[in-house]
């Protein structure tokens, strides 16, 4: 891990992003780097301090997600803190009728949308790891599917047509994000947290192909190993103090925080270029290969030389040969027009 001296945050000052999820983990660190980009950010999640449940017991899993402290409000008032506008609404981004809400909102207060990150999940209480398809719980894996597939279609929905809209006058490309885990199509462990991973990257793909005429560009990415909350108190430290952790996984000590894969949105976002990136995956350390930004200890974590070094080169990420294998074929024979 190299240490640079600084970072200096793109400026995002004037651009309005929606963060899906921003509660916590990932979906918090990206509207907290996006907010010392100077970005309005819309925190939304179920999450709140007047509905919080019951602090979790001592029996509790630091991954019971519904029984966590953090909140959107909490997420808001860090990014107000960084030196952008925070704003926490609370959604269930399973109903499609909140999400249109929420979007007339915004195009009510701001006029406009330049970024869309879907980082919904809240699956951690429903993956069986270790259990086969036909041993799987079959209504926690649905959940899985609802929780993390669905509310992201929803959401991309109500959001498109504001995000064209922002972009059709705009010098910078709109952008959605569809974050995941892994940057390749390999097995992921359990069949339905493979059909959600592997379906943010598809997603991703097939919005780039509808909004190829449309200046808005669509990337999944995905974070290395997650210092996230809940992984901090599974571990029995605080970001302080987590190099200790070590001791009991080796491998977190080439963990990072939620702010390193935030960096890499907020790069994808100030990028005028971006749209040649669209409909692949990327990872959080080969961003920062590109784009130089650090994480918020000044480190760059580098999940993918790690692996390899530790494990070898079995990760197989997604590179040109496959992304070939995506482009062409009927549709685009027949239809090669649409949409125009």
């Amino acid at each position: 891990m190299t240490v640079p001296a600084s970072y200096r945050p793109p400026d995002l000052h004037g651009r309005v992003a929606l963060v899906a999820g921003a509660t916590r983990g990932t979906g918090r660190g990206i509207a907290l780097a996006l907010g010392e980009a100077g970005a309005t950010v819309y925190c939304t999640g179920r999450s709140t301090r007047t509905k919080r449940r019951a602090q979790r017991g001592k029996k509790s899993s630091p991954f019971d997600l519904a029984r966590r402290p953090e909140t959107i409000e909490e997420t808001a008032e860090m990014v107000n803190a960084r030196g952008g506008k925070g704003v926490a609404v609370v959604v269930d981004h399973r109903d499609a009728k909140q999400v249109e809400k929420l979007i007339a909102r915004i195009r009510k207060e701001q006029g406009k949308l330049h970024i869309l990150v879907n980082d919904i999940w809240g699956g951690d209480a429903y993956v069986e790891f270790g259990k086969t398809f036909w041993q799987a719980d079959l209504a926690k894996g649905l959940a899985m599917v609802e929780n993390a597939v669905f509310t992201h279609i929803i959401t991309s929905r109500y959001a498109g047509p504001l995000l064209i809209e922002t972009a059709k006058s705009d010098a910078l490309p709109g952008l959605i994000v569809e974050v995941t885990d892994g940057d390749s199509y390999t097995y992921r462990g359990n069949v339905f947290y493979d059909l959600v991973k592997t379906t943010a990257i598809r997603l991703a793909f097939a919005y780039a192909r509808e909004l190829r005429r449309k200046n808005v560009a669509a990337v999944a990415l995905t974070p290395g190993f997650l210092r996230s909350e809940a992984m901090l108190d599974h571990f029995g430290v605080a970001e302080a103090n987590w190099q200790e952790a070590g001791k009991k996984e080796p491998d977190f000590l080439a963990s990072e925080t939620p702010l390193f894969a935030g960096r890499a949105v907020a790069a994808l976002a100030a990028d005028p270029n971006v749209t040649k990136k669209s409909g692949r995956v990327f990872s959080s350390w080969g961003l920062s290969d590109e784009y130089g930004f650090c994480d918020a200890d000044g480190r760059r974590p580098h999940w993918g030389k790690h692996f390899a070094a530790k494990y070898g080169d079995c990760m197989k990420s997604c590179d040109e040969s496959f992304y070939e294998t995506w482009t062409g074929g009927p549709i685009e024979t027949i239809y090669a027009d649409w949409p125009k």
